[in-house]
């Protein structure tokens, strides 16, 4: 049992390191800028595969992991951003949203039907949609409003760019969740555990 037990933590702190590093990698790819300081990078693509794959609490610790990161200066961000300042920045409400929407994504994703690949899949673009998209937005909003003292409504309709991008985001992860629900079916897919599936759609 305790041999079990070790095992499962050491996978655990492993699957957290992989998750940072992705978001980190993901990072090297350049971001768009757009008007009042905001700009569209792909990472809020792993911050919705981190809750859907690992779970609400390991998708949180992956998250934090790469924020404390990016925090003692490493340039993990988009851009080649990192340092103190990023979190005092205009976009720094979606930086500290993103350990919500990790945490909202997993947990709903653990709370929706998995018991096929399909249903998986469509659970994951659910979760994503509510989680790093919905959560996410206001908390990005409210930075925006915060620090870079934009009135509420411009806040928000500079969010609607993020639509379009963030909604294939979504189904980028449901394609994701669905391929790894057919390939490995004993994958705790949002941190339950799964059933072996007989029937693969």
């Amino acid at each position: 049992m305790t041999t079990a037990l070790t095992r499962r933590h050491s996978e655990s702190i492993a699957l957290v390191a992989l998750f940072a590093a992705l978001l980190g990698v993901m990072g090297l790819i350049p971001k768009i800028d757009l008007p009042l300081g905001v700009h569209i990078s792909i990472q809020t693509l792993g911050v919705m595969l981190a809750g859907c794959l690992l779970g609400p609490w390991r998708g949180l610790q992956a998250v934090c992991v790469f924020l404390v990161a990016v925090a003692v200066g490493l340039p993990l961000l988009a851009g080649g951003r990192g340092g103190l300042g990023v979190f005092m920045a205009p976009t720094s409400g979606y930086l500290l949203g993103w350990t919500a929407a990790a945490f909202v994504t997993g947990w709903l994703m653990a709370l929706l039907p998995k018991a096929t690949p399909l249903r998986a899949g469509i659970s994951a673009f659910v979760a994503s949609v509510v989680g790093c998209i919905a959560v996410l937005y206001v908390f990005g909003i409210a930075g925006l409003v915060w620090i870079a003292k934009i009135p509420l409504t411009q806040a928000i309709w500079a969010n609607a760019a993020f639509i379009p991008g963030d909604l294939i985001k979504c189904v980028l992860t449901a394609l994701v969740v669905h391929s790894i629900a057919r390939a490995m079916p004993d994958w705790r897919l949002g941190g339950t555990a799964q059933r072996r599936m007989n029937t693969l759609n």
